[in-house]
């Protein structure tokens, strides 16, 4: 992320919250960018048949939108109005037009947070390149009012049946390592542990550089973990 768009969203995010929570969220980044720079990143296998199943609440509603035309006014403004509308509604637009899919997911009507997936390549500069039938998971969000009702959970095991049912091979995501709530979150899902990876920018080629220590705490049942890739890629080489 640029200076200037940093810097544009803790100015909306000012306008919104006030000083005190400003200088909480300014203490958070930099906190990640100086000592968490180390990124967990998880894969799962697309088998329709070893997928845990997910029942999807007669109260709760799961939607897989394609197109900007598709979200509508009144749900475009939800997502975007949660931090700077500006950066949010133009994330959005590149993300159709890159072909990405938006997976939102409703409680009693309301929307409760949503997800983006992407296949046979990312959305930015990844670790590695992905296969034609590999997915990219990225940016899954539940709104706070609707937190701890395993709503990541349920979006992301519908979403991963659904990309299997659509032909998908194995599915990718990461999240930092200071992210607790995130990683705890990965433990309750198909998602199993693939490596810590560190990211560096030299003469304009990103390069990552992986270790195979789990995050701090990170145990799952039944997790078999696979070494990351031995040599330095840009996706799609």
């Amino acid at each position: 992320m640029g200076i200037a768009s940093s810097i544009s969203r803790f100015t909306e995010y000012y306008k919104r919250h006030g000083l005190a929570a400003t200088l909480g969220r300014a203490r958070v980044a930099l906190k990640r960018a100086l000592f968490a720079r180390r990124m967990a990143v998880f894969y799962c296998d697309l088998d329709a048949q070893k997928l845990p199943r997910v029942n999807v609440p007669k109260t709760m509603r799961v939607e897989r939108i394609t197109a900007l035309a598709e979200l509508g006014a009144e749900r475009f403004q939800a997502i975007t109005s949660h931090w700077n509308p500006t950066l949010a509604a133009r994330n959005i637009r590149e993300r159709f037009e890159n072909g990405a899919s938006l997976w939102l997911v409703e409680s009693e009507g309301q929307l409760a947070g949503y997800g983006w997936t992407l296949q046979g390549k990312t959305i930015a500069e990844y670790y590695f390149p992905l296969g034609p039938d590999d997915v990219q998971l990225f940016d899954f969000y539940v709104f706070p009012r609707f937190r701890g009702r395993a709503l990541h959970w349920l979006l992301t095991g519908y979403t991963l049946h659904a990309l299997a049912a659509d032909g998908g091979s194995r599915a990718y995501a990461d999240t930092g390592e200071w992210n607790e709530a995130q990683l705890a979150s990965f433990k309750m899902t198909p998602f199993r542990f693939l490596g810590m990876v560190r990211t560096y920018r030299i003469l304009g080629r990103e390069l990552s550089c992986w270790d195979g220590n789990e995050p701090a705490g990170w145990k799952q049942k039944g997790a078999v973990r696979r070494n990351g890739p031995a040599k330095v890629l840009r996706p799609n080489e």
